[in-house]
């Protein structure tokens, strides 16, 4: 219980009870915005911009080429305030770039594509605009943690998702959909603008740092795809329920039992959030990552546990909630939770530490790996078990992503250590 004590000790020291609110309140404010939105834009009109920004969702981690991945930790890495100050000024001059060579890529390509909805280039063309600022946004984040500043990382979430609902508000009410998109563009870019002077920016002429090569753009480019990758999976289920049972019901039920089990998902993300400059910046010391893991597992294997009970005890109860109709899916619901454990102990873990010791594309292999048989899994269990069908591969992929990125983690990070030893 010591080991537990200490860790989320150093845990609420690094301010991570910051996070954690900040992270409760961003989802709420979040959830608001798309709430006020949905009560003040024509449900056909608010479709489109949706679809839209659903597409350039997929593209922003992929903003400034995933250059601010390669910051946060290889930025870790160094020792001084100068060389992490050097290092964001070249990392944020070489991604504005890039992601004004993205915008014009994407007004261009999707313009040559017909699509099904009417305006949708137009709304896809001023949402491609999103990448610049959200790349800013992140780059501040980031900045924030290198300084062991998350007080200021927690606020600036805070921050970001209370203007996007003000603006939400007074824009989709006065110019509907278009404001919404103005909405949507201006929220990160205010909120970067509004903490530029007491970010200590640094975009003054500097040479390239040493540590950056091949490997550094590398690692941000593979850590995006990593991301891209892992939001493709917990999507694809919902497709494959819609393509293989032809009933939108059915795809409505499993997003409503999915909502809770996934939700719990934000809490490895918060720890990991709080602690992965930390933890980056000792990575090669042998006792220190050991005892991290050991921490960590203890608390989530608590959290797991009690997790596991409360949807037993009360899945019926939990789906009555939104109706009475998805208590029949009680079952499922207690699979994806299951699952979701995987992630809380292993996963969640895991695939961090894997990108703290620079194998962000490790990651992107698993999780392609972990595609392929979502796929061919569900091709089969759907037809034949329903909702069930996609929860169990769900399930499986949780578990099978968790446990592949604990041995990678401890056959590369031997290693490593071995290397630099």
């Amino acid at each position: 219980m010591k080991l537990l004590k200490n860790y989320i000790q150093n845990f609420l020291n690094r301010s991570g009870s910051y996070v954690f609110m900040a992270t409760i309140i961003s989802r709420f404010l979040s959830f608001l915005a798309s709430w006020v939105a949905l009560q003040l834009i024509p449900n056909k009109e608010l479709g489109v911009v949706l679809f839209a920004f659903n597409i350039i969702s997929f593209i922003i981690p992929f903003s400034g080429l995933g250059l601010s991945q390669g910051l946060i930790r290889y930025g870790a890495l160094l020792k001084t305030k100068q060389e992490k100050d050097n290092l964001f000024s070249y990392t944020f001059k070489k991604g504005v770039f890039v992601s004004l060579l993205m915008i014009l890529s994407i007004i261009i390509t999707s313009y040559f594509i017909p699509f099904e909805f009417e305006n949708t280039y137009k709304f896809l063309a001023l949402l491609s605009f999103l990448v610049l600022p959200m790349f800013a946004f992140e780059m501040l984040k980031i900045k924030f943690r290198l300084e062991h500043n998350n007080k200021q990382f927690a606020f600036t979430e805070i921050l970001y998702n209370t203007i996007l609902i003000i603006l939400v508000f007074v824009l989709s009410s006065l110019y509907r959909e278009i404001g919404y998109v103005f909405a949507l563009l201006l929220a990160p870019t205010i909120t970067v603008l509004a903490l530029y002077k007491n970010s200590s920016f640094t975009l003054k002429t500097t040479l390239k740092p040493s540590i950056v090569d091949i490997s550094f753009w590398k690692y941000g480019f593979f850590a995006s795809l990593a991301n891209v990758a892992t939001q493709l999976l917990f999507v694809i289920d919902v497709f494959l329920i819609g393509y293989l049972l032809k009933d939108a019901e059915m795809v409505t039920n499993y997003r409503y039992v999915s909502i809770i089990p996934f939700s719990i998902l934000f809490l490895p993300r918060v720890f990991i959030a709080t602690d992965f400059v930390a933890f980056t910046e000792k990575i090669y010391n042998k006792k220190y990552i050991f005892n991290y893991i050991k921490s960590y597992m203890l608390l989530f294997f608590i959290v797991s546990i009690l997790l596991l009970l409360f949807s037993v005890l009360f899945a019926e109860e939990i789906l009555s909630i939104f109706d009475d109709s998805f208590i029949q899916f009680s079952s499922s619901f207690i699979i994806l939770t299951i699952g979701v454990c995987g992630i809380l102990l292993l996963r969640g873990l895991f695939g961090n530490l894997l990108s703290s010791i620079g194998k962000a594309h490790v990651n992107y292999y698993i999780i392609s790996v972990a595609l392929i048989i979502n796929v061919i899994s569900n091709y089969y269990l759907i037809p034949n078990f329903g909702i069930k069908g996609a929860a169990i591969t769900s399930a499986l992929l949780m578990w099978f992503t968790g446990i592949t990125s604990a041995i990678c983690f401890a056959i590369l990070y031997k290693k490593e250590v071995n290397t630099t030893s």
